[in-house]
């Protein structure tokens, strides 16, 4: 099951460019939570800090508090140990391209020391089910490598890789954003059936897509979060005039 988040006093830097600003928000268990706003406006580097991604870069660090349940992710347990605990999914697949695609659900796994083949195989059924997947590719399994999926295929595969290592939180950053149509949709439909199991989090540029598939949505600018509410209430009546504006389209 997910767990809830609490960001308290959350300020990121990028060298000497100040990149967040006093992020104070909590994102509740089993939900998703959509963050919008222009780009470069901090979102991506937000859910970088949320498993600590954005640390890895050498000249960025981070201040603040960031609590899972209980657990102080910068104090209380390693970038390894989050990571493993909070998956990311990218803005474009990114198959591991000489791997099968039962090696590159089971990628993670490995990683962390798993060897038995029972757990494996059972591991990365449940996970490419779990993504929606596995009736197209449970005959290619290892005669097929990931990358010769389609983009949409591509994305799910690598939600069912992050799925595997069994995570409290799946992060997606922009996940729809480079498929069609019907990849969109069934990444949407995913989403919805995921959040009862999975707290999630997804950046998106498209506010129909968080009106569809969060129950609440904060509003960055500039680095800073102007407004968090229900989806409903941000996109029909917002306390602020900022993001009135970017959801009519006056910018952005």
């Amino acid at each position: 099951m997910g767990v809830g988040i609490q960001v308290e006093n959350l300020n990121a830097w990028y060298g000497s460019t100040h990149t967040l600003h006093d992020i104070n928000l909590h994102i509740p268990a089993n939900h998703a939570t959509a963050l919008i706003g222009p780009s470069g406006c901090g979102k991506s580097t937000f859910v970088r800090c949320l498993n600590r991604m954005h640390e890895t870069n050498p000249i960025a660090r981070a201040t603040g508090v960031i609590k899972m349940g209980d657990l102080d992710i910068y104090k209380d347990a390693s970038p390894v140990e989050i990571r493993r605990r909070v998956g990311m999914v990218f803005q474009r697949p990114n198959p591991f391209p000489t791997m099968s695609i039962y090696d590159n659900v089971a990628s993670g796994l490995k990683l962390n020391g798993f060897r038995n083949r029972r757990i494996l195989d059972e591991t990365v059924e449940r996970s490419l089910k779990q993504a929606a997947l596995w009736e197209e590719v449970k005959d290619d399994l290892k005669k097929k490598s990931g990358a010769s999926l389609s983009g949409g295929q591509q994305q799910r595969m690598c939600i069912a890789r992050a799925l595997a290592v069994d995570p409290e939180v799946l992060l997606m950053d922009e996940p729809a954003s480079a498929l069609d149509p019907v990849s969109t949709s069934k990444i949407e439909d995913l989403i919805f059936q995921l959040k009862s199991q999975y707290t999630i989090v997804i950046v998106t540029h498209n506010m129909q897509q968080a009106a569809r598939v969060a129950e609440n949505t904060g509003f960055f600018l500039n680095g800073k979060m102007v407004e968090f509410d229900s989806t409903h209430k941000i996109f029909t009546n917002p306390s602020d005039k900022r993001t009135e504006d970017y959801i009519t389209g006056r910018f952005g």
